[in-house]
């Protein structure tokens, strides 16, 4: 069986953010640094980690990427990310976007940058400073699995900087049950889309998830 999988590499921007299928962001917070030994590949069993998605498995799909980042960010004595709802709206809005718009891209249809749409939701709130990143892929076949997306990102410097920045809290995982079809030429497949976020509150101000 024939598959495909591209992560969409892009060369560092000068600003040390990584663009490769993977944007950092900021606002106004600086970047933390990134972590520069290779870490292990998720070993312990995440449950569907090896599902193929379709439209009726995605929350599993989505369960099981969530579990295999945290896998690997706690092999590296990392926090474990916690799952938000606002980045998973616009984490799954642009998995589909690139889908029904053919295209494999950090902005959307309309134009949107990652933290454009994270900004249009409640998920800063009453955030001082706010930090996010964005992992975006696409596979076919047996490569579609979360368990192959992730050891695929884990792979590539720049997506494994993003899983592994230590201040990072937050995270949304979105997946289509599909790829954009001039790139998958008619195979099965899916495409994934990752929003990690951080935000820094006041002493004074209360917390809104």
């Amino acid at each position: 069986m024939e598959t495909r999988r591209h992560l969409h590499l892009r060369p560092r921007s000068r600003a040390a953010a990584a663009w490769c299928s993977a944007s950092i962001l900021a606002l106004p917070l600086a970047l933390a640094g990134s972590t520069s030994a290779a870490p292990p590949k998720p070993e312990a069993p995440c449950a569907n980690a090896q599902l193929q998605p379709t439209a009726g498995d995605l929350a599993q799909i989505n369960t099981a990427t969530l579990c295999l980042i945290n896998q690997v960010r706690t092999a590296s004595r990392l926090r474990r990310l916690r799952f938000s709802p606002p980045l998973q709206n616009v984490a799954v809005g642009q998995a589909r976007d690139m889908v029904v718009g053919d295209y494999f891209g950090d902005r959307s249809l309309s134009g949107r940058t990652p933290l454009q749409r994270i900004l249009a939701t409640r998920y800063p709130g009453r955030a001082w400073r706010l930090s996010t990143a964005q992992n975006i892929g696409w596979a076919t076949g047996p490569l579609a699995t979360p368990v192959e997306i992730v050891e695929a990102w884990m792979h590539s410097p720049p997506h494994r900087e993003i899983m592994l920045t230590p201040s990072y809290q937050d995270i949304g995982v979105g997946v289509a049950p599909a790829a954009p079809s001039s790139l998958s030429q008619g195979l099965t497949g899916a495409t994934y889309t990752i929003e990690f976020g951080r935000r820094i509150f006041l002493a004074t101000t209360a917390r809104r998830r």
